[in-house]
């Protein structure tokens, strides 16, 4: 037998060559989490251009117009959502982020707790008590403030990177679909990879859809709770929590925290609305989120629980928000391949009598 032999080589190298995909995709990953990104946005959007498209009068054979029909009316709204509704929420944002500084370097030197215990009437122990705990603390506030800094830069690239390209998806979506199954099957195998790609939209549309219904679900509980507390700008950051609610974990801390915020610069009830706020987030994290999602792709409760446990213990805020989707791709390619293995290994007889 010559060495090597061809099967061996064979083996080897293909072995080689996978192992040079997965590098080259793990120091491109956040390339690749932005396209991810951009594609889950452009199937937020799509509903909104196929409906322009339909009820059009002009330019219905071509969907970039209505692309840009959809992206101008976004601005529009937000703006009329920003100015409109919440006259005030800037100011407050400003103020907020003016004091942001102030508020870290109190929190870093313990100086928060005098702060409070002049405000609240706490004795000099209940102070000296919180202060030691901030400055047992300290590094460990100093990083995370450091991480928020950080997310909130990638945030701001990633909002902005994201919508530019999911205008290529939006307009040319069938044609890279179409380019990539051309490149990645054989003639015998097209048809089956078109069917496997049409039943993964199918399922990513109703993804999306689950996650617009949790952001109205949101969107209603901010508004009523904080307009029967009196909250000032009430809806504009109601529909600020409803967009927020797309990003797990972090969208509604960000929420969480500018209504706290806000609740305690204006005076208002901030200590209700926080408990009102723990409340919910139980409510949805473990009950309205796993069903809606669940009935939506047609897998239990518990799966859509146990896959983002698993997602958020292996990669974070972005492990939780891809969870759902990778479980869904992973169930339609498991099923198309049971199903033509079966296919395959059942008698012809058998086929005629299933059909």
């Amino acid at each position: 037998m010559a060495f090597p032999d061809r099967r061996i080589a064979d083996t080897l190298l293909t072995i080689m060559l996978f192992g040079l995909v997965l590098a080259i995709l793990y120091a491109a990953r956040r390339i690749l989490l932005i396209f991810i990104f951009a594609i889950l946005f452009a199937y937020l959007i799509d509903p909104v251009v196929r409906f322009l498209q339909r009820h059009s009068l002009f330019f219905k054979n071509l969907r970039g117009p209505h692309v840009a029909e959809t992206y101008l009316a976004f601005i529009i709204l937000s703006a009329i959502v920003a100015h409109g509704l919440a006259p005030q929420l800037s100011g407050k944002v400003r103020e907020l982020l003016r004091e942001a500084p102030t508020f870290q370097d109190a929190l870093a030197t313990g100086e928060i707790a005098t702060k409070f215990g002049d405000r609240y009437g706490w004795s000099e122990i209940q102070e000296l008590r919180l202060k030691a705990l901030l400055m047992q603390h300290r590094d460990r506030l100093q990083s995370l403030s450091q991480h928020a800094q950080q997310f909130a830069s990638n945030a701001v690239l990633i909002l902005f990177v994201v919508p530019i390209l999911a205008i290529f998806f939006l307009e040319d979506g069938g044609r890279i679909t179409e380019a990539v199954i051309q490149l990645a099957s054989t003639q015998e195998r097209r048809q089956a990879i078109r069917a496997l790609a049409e039943e993964l939209n199918l399922m990513l549309r109703r993804y999306i859809r689950a996650k617009v219904t949790l952001g109205l679900c949101s969107l209603f509980f901010y508004s009523v709770t904080m307009l029967v507390l009196r909250y000032p700008s009430a809806i504009g950051l109601a529909v600020l929590g409803g967009v927020l609610e797309f990003i797990p974990v972090a969208g509604w801390m960000i929420s969480a925290a500018m209504i706290v915020g806000l609740g305690i610069l204006t005076h208002s009830h901030w200590i209700w609305m926080a408990v009102l706020l723990g409340v919910w987030r139980m409510l949805m994290d473990y009950f309205i989120s796993p069903r809606v999602v669940g009935q939506n792709l047609e897998i239990h409760p518990l799966l859509v629980l146990f896959a983002m446990m698993v997602g958020g213990e292996v990669g974070g805020i972005v492990g939780i928000y891809l969870s759902i989707p990778l479980v869904v791709v992973t169930r339609v390619i498991w099923r198309r391949y049971y199903s033509a293995a079966t296919s395959t290994e059942l008698p012809s007889n058998v086929l005629q009598l299933k059909e």
